[in-house]
């Protein structure tokens, strides 16, 4: 609780508005990011996805989108923004504070990494009555070490989470269970040429996983994903406060389902890993790639 102060949450959000009063969405193709089943074809064949690890590229909510793959001229660009990653530890002095802090360098230690490396940063918005889910996933399954996977996620509120406007939800003792399946390149673009298949795609790694049958999904009920469904398969929501932080193991299932509330949900998602002073190697298989010599 309080890992961050209402004040540092507030900077945050106030760099967050001017990063997106600086973007022109008529000039970029900003693609809609999804984590449903339609993720291989809308981040899987995006240059823009694939080119942001180390950039501050904008990705746009479902439905804020027209034909031609830009903004929709009656959609507030503010309000039509799913997330903004994924390199803003790096890319901005601002955001690059917060990441490389002290408190946070302290917590990693005391959480037992000794050499560790931050590839990815996120800010996620939950947009007030449209904010999509977040589907059933381990953070593990998108980045991916050896010879043992060492993904930690830190999960900063930046307003409250809670169930009226999309908190997270997470199933205890999955952190035991192993990676499910890996988003990965694609071999069949990148290395036999075949430019017509998708960028990225999922290889399945632990077919028996019972948890392969919602992977990528909402648990349902009957027809309809809902809370209830979520909690008989184990799910439990943790509502947070501002400036609350939330620890995520690299195999803990977790989720978020719609807001449907008139409030924001913003958050601020780190992702670590262990370095290679502790012989752990960053997949070259990893969608994620820096550019050569970053």
């Amino acid at each position: 609780r309080g890992f961050a102060s209402a004040h540092e949450c507030a900077a945050l959000q106030r760099r967050m508005r001017e990063l997106i009063g600086q973007w022109d969405p008529e000039k970029t193709l900003s693609p809609v990011f999804s984590t449903d089943k339609d993720q291989v074809g809308l981040q899987g064949s995006s240059d823009y996805f694939l080119d942001s690890a180390d950039r501050v590229h904008f990705f746009l909510e479902k439905g804020a989108v027209g034909e031609d793959g830009k903004l929709r001229q009656d959609v507030p660009k503010e309000r039509a923004l799913n997330k903004v990653g994924h390199g803003l530890h790096v890319a901005d002095p601002v955001f690059r504070e917060y990441s490389q802090s002290a408190k946070v360098t302290q917590l990693v230690t005391d959480l037992g990494w000794r050499d560790p490396v931050l590839p990815q940063s996120m800010y996620i918005f939950k947009q007030p009555s449209i904010g999509g889910e977040v589907t059933s996933h381990q953070d593990s399954s998108f980045l991916y070490t050896t010879p043992r996977p060492t993904c930690l996620g830190l999960w900063l509120a930046l307003d409250a989470a809670t169930l009226e406007n999309g908190c997270l939800w997470a199933r205890p003792g999955s952190h035991a269970e192993p990676v499910r399946r890996l988003f990965v390149r694609n071999p069949a673009h990148f290395d036999a040429g075949d430019k017509a298949a998708p960028q990225m795609v999922f290889e399945t790694v632990d077919a028996a996983s019972e948890a392969l049958t919602w992977e990528g999904k909402l648990p349902a009920a009957r027809e309809t994903p809902d809370s209830s469904a979520a909690r008989d398969r184990g799910f439990q929501p943790i509502e947070c406060g501002v400036g609350d932080l939330v620890v995520i193991h690299g195999q803990v299932d977790h989720l978020s389902f719609t807001n449907s509330s008139g409030k924001p949900r913003d958050t601020f998602q780190l992702h670590l890993i262990e370095g290679p002073g502790e012989g752990v190697t960053w997949s070259d298989r990893n969608w994620l790639q820096y550019p050569n010599g970053k």
